[in-house]
This record gives C-alpha cells, sequence and structure tokens, in this order.
C-alpha cells in the first residue's frame, strides 16, 4: 500500500503529458523570429569558424583544409 501513493502520482504526472501538442505559428509570436533561433546567421557562424580554427592554428574537422594561417 505504500507504493501505490506515489505510483498513482507518477502515472497521473506522466498522463498529461501525452497530450501535448505543439503551438500555431500565431501563438509563437516573437520566438518565431529568424534572430530568435539558437544557431543565429548561418553566414555569420562560418565566418566566426573560420577565425576561430584560424586563431586556434589547428584544422580538422569542418571540411576546410589548410594550416594555421587560414589559407586553403
Amino acid at each position: 500500500m505504500k507504493h501505490l501513493l506515489p505510483l498513482a502520482l507518477v502515472a497521473a504526472g506522466l498522463s498529461g503529458c501525452g497530450v501535448l501538442t505543439p503551438p500555431q505559428a500565431w501563438e509563437k509570436g516573437n520566438l518565431a523570429k529568424p534572430e530568435m533561433t539558437m544557431g543565429g546567421d548561418p553566414l555569420e557562424q562560418r565566418y566566426q569558424q573560420h577565425i576561430y580554427t584560424s586563431k586556434e592554428a589547428a584544422s580538422g574537422g569542418y571540411g576546410v583544409g589548410g594550416g594555421g594561417c587560414g589559407c586553403n
């Protein structure tokens, strides 16, 4: 009997999570804007990655060849 109440609470909590629906586009508001994405601007990310690999004096793993000088 001791385990029945916690089990019932867990089951009740999990049953409420099964019916979640994603929000509609008009419900997202400002979060739907491209500047609110975690990644940001793809061109800016590529530029930042290029600068990072050039400063690290290492390459590899990002599809570019060359050394730490930034040349290919």
